[in-house]
């Protein structure tokens, strides 16, 4: 998989130690951001992202370019939005979403 699948830092193995940021849901976690982030003229806070699928992993297996785009295009698939919108966060909120697919994992 191109996204590192981690847990988030600070959190426990109970998903209640999640970072306030992290709020999960069944089969998708909401991510906070830092501050707004522009979606074809709306002003958003929280991005959610579903749970990863084997297929969504065969598809950016497939995809030809660098690691980065991959995972760009991993994340606005996750979170049905464009790759020019992910590639518009700052850094800090795009380690939220790299973190958010910890969320998935035992």
């Amino acid at each position: 998989m191109v996204a590192k699948i981690t847990k988030p830092a600070g959190a426990d193995e109970d998903k209640k130690d999640l970072p306030a940021w992290l709020k999960p849901g069944d089969g998708f976690v909401d991510v906070v951001l830092s501050r707004a982030l522009d979606l074809s003229g709306s002003k958003t806070t929280v991005l959610r992202v579903r749970e990863v699928t084997v297929d969504d992993q065969l598809t950016v297996e497939e995809m030809k370019g660098s690691e980065a785009r991959k995972e760009i295009s991993l994340f606005a698939n996750l979170c049905e939005v464009s790759p020019a919108d992910i590639a518009k966060l700052p850094l800090r909120d795009y380690a939220r979403l790299q973190a958010s697919l910890g969320v998935f994992t035992d």
